[in-house]
């Protein structure tokens, strides 16, 4: 959703084994900001990725992860919290 921002690349990767992207240390290792929308995600993240996540930047944005795809109140949560780091 935030891809076409100028100057902004984005990849979107879970931490569910059966996420359709699963999160990986590629993913860390290339990202400069990460997002998760859960306090636990955050948690998960760090148990996995400890050692690569020492020089990034971990946001959490507080939303519960309860919201469908796209769904539209989902979309303007991330649109008020993600927009203030980009």
């Amino acid at each position: 959703m935030f891809a076409g921002r100028p100057g902004v690349e984005t990849a979107s990767a879970g931490l569910a084994p059966d996420a359709e992207e699963v999160v990986d240390a590629d993913h860390i290792d290339w990202a400069d900001v990460i997002f998760v929308m859960e306090r636990s995600h955050r948690a998960k993240l760090n148990r996995r990725f400890r050692d690569r996540l020492r020089s990034k930047r971990v946001v959490c944005l507080d939303i519960p992860d309860d919201y469908a795809f796209m769904q539209p109140e989902l979309v303007t949560l991330l649109e008020q919290r993600v927009a203030r780091h980009l």
